[in-house]
């Protein structure tokens, strides 16, 4: 099922890749013809949601993979990877806009204004069917979701831009097409910081976003048969993929016994969305009380759940 998901996300990138660079050669041209910096700052970003539909693309395969003897747990961070490098052309992309925008202050040119109107039209109808095809993974794939905001951010993009083509028709003001490549070049960043910083956060091993450490130990904690918690580590593996490792001290026993402690632990462990483990087992031959007892830890026992 999950395979089968892929392979349709998969589809919807590539038809999607298609009708983008298609509509990036219409919207520079006619960008060129009707001297507005908006629709060459918009193809640009197009070309950008083009660049972004390929490491989409090139992640999903990648994730995909089977673990081997090389990559043991897979190659959940090549979406991520290609996550990061998407936000980062986004930055780029805006440089140069607000780059162009500035000459174009400095010196305004006349534009033609329908030729911006109905080409950010289409613009706006291509983008809305891309995310439609993309919405339904956007949630879970941080991969997928830096493909999304490539064309949320392009189709807000280009509704700018007919709004400005209605102004610039009435009052003749040319300076509204700089002024609107430096809202695009703007927007196009804050879309771009959310993804950077996410795909830094999982590359550098950082907690899962939206899980509180504290609030895990405190659930472990809670848990029968356990006494303390500590090394306690949470990480991502991709998107989607978390991985956790514990040091768990509890009562002196065999493992036969211990085996219903570590079920417990790592049933409480998938309400967190936590399905990789591996809980290292201390033994203390001393009951708790309220005076402080010294903890005799013979050679540790390991167990894995992965």
């Amino acid at each position: 099922m999950h395979r089968h998901a892929h392979a349709q996300t998969g589809k919807v990138l590539q038809w999607s890749l298609v009708a983008t660079l298609l509509f990036v050669v219409i919207e520079l041209i006619a960008g060129l013809r009707a001297g507005s910096l908006a629709l060459i700052s918009d193809a640009g970003h197009n070309f950008t949601d083009a660049l972004s539909l390929v490491l989409a693309a090139i992640g999903l395969y990648l994730q995909s993979r089977p673990a081997d003897s090389v990559k043991t747990y897979g190659y959940h961070r090549a979406g991520v990877l290609t996550a990061f490098v998407n936000a980062l052309t986004l930055v780029g992309i805006s440089v140069f806009i607000f780059y162009e925008a500035w000459r174009r202050f400095l010196n305004p040119e006349p534009v033609q204004e329908w030729t911006m109107f109905w080409v950010a039209l289409a613009a706006i109808a291509l983008n809305g069917g891309v995310m439609w095809g993309l919405h339904r993974d956007k949630d879970h794939d941080l991969n997928i979701r830096a493909a999304f905001m490539h064309m949320l951010g392009d189709a807000v993009s280009s509704m700018a831009i007919v709004l400005g083509a209605v102004i610039i028709h009435f009052t003749k003001w040319t300076v509204i097409d700089p002024a609107l490549s430096v809202l695009i070049g703007a927007f196009i960043i804050w879309t771009a910081w959310d993804i950077i910083k996410e795909s830094l956060n999982v590359l550098l091993e950082g907690l899962p976003r939206g899980m509180e450490l504290s609030e895990v130990t405190s659930a472990l904690m809670g848990l029968e048969g356990v006494i303390d918690v500590h090394d306690l580590h949470i990480w991502s593996l991709g998107s989607s993929a978390h991985a956790l490792s514990c040091h768990v001290l509890i009562q002196d026993m065999p493992p036969s016994e211990s085996n219903s402690i570590l079920d417990r632990i790592n049933q409480l462990l998938c309400k967190f969305d936590i399905h990789h483990t591996t809980i290292q087992f201390e033994h203390t031959k001393c009951a708790l009380s309220e005076s402080p007892c010294s903890l005799l830890v013979p050679a540790h026992q390991h167990h894995h759940d992965a």
